[in-house]
Formats: C-alpha cells, sequence, structure tokens
C-alpha cells in the first residue's frame, strides 16, 4: 500500500519507498515510477510531469519518468543518482510527492524568447529557479537559446552577473584591498597561460586566487589541464588557507559553489555547443566576483576562425566587459590579442601541461608563442598593480621567469594542492602528414579543436593532438603535421574521418 497524507484540497503528499536506479543524470534530478503507480494515475502524472520530492528537510523538483511495471517493486519509485545525493537518502528509505508548484519565471523566459527586454527582478527571479534545481534542462536550454545571438543589452548583462552572485558564495580576503585574475574568453587551441601568469604574478607578490572553469566547447580548460598536474577539488577554507601560503591557487572554480548557477548553465551549454557574448561575459565576471577579485586582465584572441573574428567585434565585447565590471565594482583591463592560429604544440589537458612545464622551466624546446603570451599578460596584470608601464613589467616578468622563480612558485602551489602528478599516456597514436611541398598559410583553429575532442578531449585528459608543424613554416610531402593521441581506436578513426572530410585544417600554400 502507498500512503497518502492529506493535506489540503489542493495538494496530496503520497509517501512511498525509494530505490537508487543507479543512472547518472547529471545534474537534473529524475524521478521514476511504474505505469501502474496509485500516485500517477490519481494525480494524473505523465512522463515529463514535474513533481516535488521531501523527505526530512530535504526537497527538490524532478522530472518524472515512467518505466514498465517490472523495472520497480510495487509501491516504490526510483531516483537517478543527483536526486539520492540531495535529498540525502538511500534506498528503502521514503519520501513525499506532490505536484510541483508552477514556476511563473518560466513566463518571462517565454518573453525573452519573444525579444522583450527583462528587468533587473525579472532576471533575478529566473537565475532564483535554475539555482534552485527548479528547471528541466529543456527550460535552460530555451533561456540560453533566447539570450543567445547579442539578445542581451548592457543593463541585462549586469543583472544577470549580479543575479549570478548572488546564488553562491563569495570569498572575501581581509587585509588585503586589491585581488588579480585573468582570464581568456577561449576560442584559441592551446592558449593555456594561466599557469604561467599566476606563477608569475604571485612571485611578484600579487594575490591571485585562481578559480577557473572545465572546457564549455574547447578540447580543454584550465581546470581540466591543472587537473592532470595536481589536485584541483579545494574547498573554500582550503583555498583561503593556501592562498595565505603561497598568495595563489590553481583550482577548480565549480567545486566551491563559486556562481554555482554557472555550471548549470555551463553543463546545458556545452551540449548545445552554444557560448553565447551576454552570458559569457556575466559567467565570467560572476566567477571573478564570487572569488573576490578587484583587478582582472581579459584576454580577447581575435582571428579568423578563433572566437571572435574582427577587430570591431572584439572591441564591442572589450566595451562591453568593462562596462559590466565597472558596474559589479571590478576594475578590468581587456586586452585584444592575435588568434589567428593555435598557441603552443599541445591541444589537449596533458599535452597543454607538456606545454606549461616546458615553459615554466625555461626548456629549450618549449613553444615560445605561449611563453611571449603569457609574459605579456602577466606584464599587464603587474602593471596594473604597480602602474610601472608595461615595457618595464615584462622585464620584470621575464626575469622572474628566466630565473627559475617562476618555476618553484608554481611547485609550492601545486605541494599545497597535493603535489605534483604523473602525466598519463595515450593507448593510441597517430602521426598525421603533410600530403604537398609548400608553407602552412593557415591554421583552422576550430576544425583543429573539433578534431582533439573528437579524439577524446578533455573527458580522456590524454587525449588531444600535438602540433609539429606552426603557422608560417615550411613543410615538405610526407614530414608530420601533428600527432593525434586518444584512448580507443575508434575514437582515433573517428577525429581522423572529420579531419579528412571537413575541409582543410592546415592549409599549405606555394613557397615563395
Amino acid at each position: 500500500m502507498i500512503a497518502v497524507q492529506e493535506k489540503s484540497c489542493m495538494e496530496v503528499d503520497h509517501v512511498v519507498k525509494v530505490v537508487d536506479m543507479g543512472i547518472d543524470t547529471h545534474q537534473e534530478s529524475v524521478v521514476y515510477m511504474r505505469k501502474d503507480s496509485p500516485v500517477c494515475q490519481s494525480e494524473g502524472f505523465s512522463a515529463s510531469s514535474r513533481l516535488t520530492l521531501k523527505s526530512n528537510g530535504h526537497s527538490l523538483i524532478a522530472t518524472l519518468n515512467v518505466v514498465d511495471n517490472h523495472i520497480l517493486p510495487e509501491g516504490y519509485a526510483g531516483l537517478s543518482k543527483v536526486a539520492m545525493h540531495d535529498l540525502q537518502i538511500k534506498s528503502g528509505d521514503t519520501v513525499k510527492i506532490h505536484n510541483a508548484p508552477l514556476l511563473n519565471s518560466l513566463s518571462l523566459v517565454r518573453k525573452k524568447i519573444y525579444g522583450h527586454k527583462l528587468s533587473e527582478s525579472e532576471i533575478k527571479s529566473i537565475i532564483t529557479d535554475i539555482s534552485g534545481h527548479h528547471y528541466t534542462d529543456v527550460a535552460i536550454a530555451s533561456f540560453l537559446s533566447a539570450c543567445a545571438g547579442n539578445r542581451l543589452d548592457v543593463d541585462e548583462i549586469i543583472s544577470l552577473t549580479k543575479a549570478m552572485v548572488e546564488c553562491g558564495k563569495r570569498l572575501e580576503w581581509p587585509g588585503h584591498l586589491r585581488i588579480f585574475d585573468k582570464h581568456c574568453i577561449g576560442g584559441l587551441p592551446g592558449n593555456r597561460t594561466t599557469p604561467i601568469l599566476v606563477s608569475i604574478v604571485s612571485s611578484a607578490g600579487l594575490i591571485i586566487p585562481k578559480t577557473s572553469s572545465r572546457a564549455i566547447t574547447s578540447p580543454s580548460g584550465t581546470a581540466d589541464t591543472m587537473d592532470t598536474l595536481t589536485n584541483v577539488n579545494l574547498k573554500l577554507e582550503e583555498i583561503r588557507h593556501m592562498v595565505g601560503a603561497t598568495d595563489a591557487c590553481l583550482v577548480w572554480g565549480g567545486g566551491v559553489s563559486l556562481s554555482p548557477v554557472d555550471d548549470l548553465l555551463i553543463r546545458v551549454e556545452r551540449a548545445l555547443d552554444l557560448d553565447g557574448e551576454g552570458q559569457m561575459i556575466a559567467s565570467v565576471l560572476s566567477k571573478k566576483i564570487a572569488a573576490g577579485s578587484t583587478h582582472a586582465v581579459i584576454d580577447i584572441p581575435v582571428g579568423a576562425t578563433a572566437k571572435i573574428r574582427t577587430q570591431d567585434e572584439a572591441e564591442k565585447l572589450a566595451s562591453m566587459f568593462t562596462l559590466v565590471g565597472a558596474a559589479c565594482g571590478i576594475q578590468l583591463r581587456c586586452l585584444i590579442t592575435d588568434g589567428s592560429a593555435p598557441i603552443g604544440y599541445g591541444i589537449g589537458p596533458v599535452e597543454e601541461a607538456r606545454d606549461i612545464l616546458s615553459v615554466l622551466q625555461c626548456q629549450t624546446d618549449a613553444p615560445q608563442d605561449l611563453r611571449q603570451r603569457s609574459l605579456f599578460l602577466a606584464a599587464n596584470l603587474l602593471d596594473m598593480a604597480q602602474a610601472n608601464g608595461v615595457a618595464t613589467c615584462i622585464d620584470q616578468a621575464t626575469e622572474i621567469l628566466d630565473s627559475g622563480q617562476a618555476w618553484r612558485q608554481f611547485q609550492r602551489i601545486a605541494k599545497a594542492q597535493g603535489g605534483l602528478k604523473t602525466l598519463p599516456t595515450a593507448r593510441f597514436r597517430h602521426i598525421e602528414v603533410a600530403d604537398r611541398d609548400g608553407v602552412v598559410t593557415a591554421i583552422d583553429n576550430r576544425r583543429l579543436a573539433r578534431v582533439a575532442k573528437l579524439a577524446g578531449a578533455p573527458t580522456d585528459p590524454a587525449a588531444g593532438l600535438r602540433l609539429a608543424a606552426s603557422l608560417g613554416e615550411p613543410v615538405t610531402k610526407g614530414q608530420a603535421l601533428f600527432t593525434l593521441f586518444s584512448e580507443s581506436q575508434g575514437e582515433q578513426d573517428y577525429a581522423l574521418a572529420f579531419y579528412r572530410d571537413n575541409g582543410p585544417v592546415f592549409t599549405i600554400g606555394e613557397s615563395s
């Protein structure tokens, strides 16, 4: 029998026992019920209905999936892994189930879909409900799609940023008036300057508690790459302690509830392969503000196959970043940089980690473009702190790197986070060669990133590729262009099929 508790003429709690289905539904809670369940029959619940579940002071809203009768015992409901976790229950415990309340904020999503501007309170209402896990993935996707394509104005982006910050925890740094940070908007494979920059500027005495995201649409995010080198899953108190000891950290922001709603949005953005301008600005700045940052450098690469393709687009984005940052109390310096080709040799978590180590250790074969870009960005942060001019600060950053001070600082940071790891090696590798003599006149960033992702990056840390030819270099027929790494033969074949069937990744022109 299923117990029924009468609450009012409008709401009835059905009490059922639960079983852990062991199904990973990411961050969307799902409840599974039999076709002949009295709860479904009496309430008219059907597949995709939204239900409220309560147990021992915890509650959540879940999506109903209806299963064949033999899947579950009579009188039981199944729960996905995230639902079991959030309710803090185990198989055999009971939960109360009733209709989920209507979400008024969904009407505001529809308002935005039809092109209308949202007020600060309306955006806060939407973000609060998303943060409370009240939205289905479909509803989140609708909101993100309605905001993409430059459909958010500056006021809406400011409101979105503030709402995202308010939904999570905030780091505070008593005794420090200025906290520094850096972010690249992405779209440039291998551009893993952050660990090098953090090591340099923290060596110079700047406080830089760097929290980074995992990849959204790229083969690796800073957190993915750092995760191959050391532990990035630190708690807030651990971050405070290590920053007190080293002036820096290099951790995953998603593990410490800094703008946690951003991680819900990123998960759906990743599935959509979508990275809208307004959402991107709010995502970046909400994490910076939540981390307590007061000053930050924003790297905006521009190139024909980068995320930002023209100088005009870059200048508009820089202006919007600056306006939103000022309104939210953070001082930004936006730097428009060359995004015409990948940076470094490695693409994918492990291969990018190899480049970072080679630059920090001042190895003779270290990628010079990654080194110079890291020095330039570090110098701009140092200039924001010292006002000595970028040229002087480049000399300072270079001395810190060349003297080994930055490498020693990186080791201190890694040790404080749990120690340096041994980099794994991919099971499969394939060398792709040039089919003609000539000069590499173009490299398609987007297609190259896609090849690395199809090979398994960043899910498989050792997957990705290592470039053997750079933009502007002469090549001969049969010479290696890159080595592809994967964990399975199928992923290797899939990546190579895309590489060969979807237009040139490397354009090889006639030698002058």
